[in-house]
């Protein structure tokens, strides 16, 4: 199976959340700066919410993709416990790209929010979650 992992993150929460992901799946996590290179069967794409929508450049990314993908995985962080599945299920749409219906979300320390997280047990699931996603 094909599995990659790209994510963009400002503060470096979501940045712990894909390399955990990436470790338990045996793949190296990457910035959505790497576009994809080849066709995969899964992508995991993590992101935070930012402003009620994802960041330039996770569009940016999605817009590039120009391989075979055969579904995306969405994960994020969050000081505001929001998810970015709906924006990014709308982006891939467009591109004809599925989603899974499965996420991992957890919260993202923020200034006084959150703080420490994602922590140990967050990373633990999130390797547990991209595990089961992969079986």
């Amino acid at each position: 199976m094909r599995i990659a992992v790209r994510y963009f993150s400002r503060g470096g929460n979501t940045k712990k959340v894909a390399e955990a992901i990436a470790g338990a799946v045996g793949v190296e996590a990457k910035t959505v700066a790497e576009p994809l290179s080849e066709d995969v069967d899964i992508l995991f794409l993590g992101s935070s919410p930012y402003a009620f929508d994802v960041d330039d450049e996770v569009k940016k990314f999605i817009n590039g993709i120009n391989v075979s993908v055969g579904k995306v995985v969405n994960f994020s962080t969050s000081a505001s416990l929001r998810s970015t599945k709906k924006y990014v299920e709308k982006l891939m749409a467009e591109k004809n790209i599925p989603m899974a219906e499965a996420e991992f979300s957890c919260p993202g320390s923020f200034l006084f929010l959150h703080k420490g997280r994602p922590n140990g047990d967050d990373l633990g699931a999130a390797a547990l979650f991209a595990k089961n996603v992969i079986k």
